[in-house]
């Protein structure tokens, strides 16, 4: 009597456990870097205030700027840092572009008033009607 063979049965179905395993990885690496994109790498040590209310940073991209003054009075927009004529240009073009701009504003805790009220003044002169002060909040 001859011998056959055995044969073993084609595997149809496909192992989709590894593919799960990258997947998930990959939502948890995005969500912990997703809040850090939001972040100013301006290092500003914002005051405290104990009326502060979490804002929602999420909004797009498009639509918001953050303005940064730091403790030596330098003026950044978005990162850049920008003169106070500078600040007004680029604002009014963003303006233009977006009526709805949202403006943040950062100050460090050891910055000059007059600094502030000097980027206070440009935003109320270009009439920006959004603007969200940063503070931390204590409790």
């Amino acid at each position: 009597m001859k011998r056959r063979p055995r044969t073993r049965p084609l595997v149809t179905d496909i192992n989709i456990t590894p593919f799960t395993d990258v997947i998930l990885v990959l939502l948890v690496i995005f969500m912990l870097a997703t809040p850090l994109m939001y972040q100013s790498s301006i290092k500003v040590k914002l005051p405290d205030s104990k009326g502060a209310e979490p804002r929602d940073t999420g909004r797009a991209k498009q639509s918001q700027s953050v303005v940064s003054v730091t403790s030596e009075g330098m003026v950044y927009l978005d990162d850049k840092v920008v003169t106070l004529k500078e600040l007004k240009s680029k604002i009014a073009a963003l303006k233009k572009e977006n009526p709805s701009l949202n403006v943040y504003l950062r100050s460090d805790q050891q910055t000059r008033f007059r600094d502030v009220v000097d980027v206070l003044d440009i935003l109320s002169a270009l009439g920006i009607a959004n603007l969200d002060i940063a503070a931390t909040k204590v409790e």
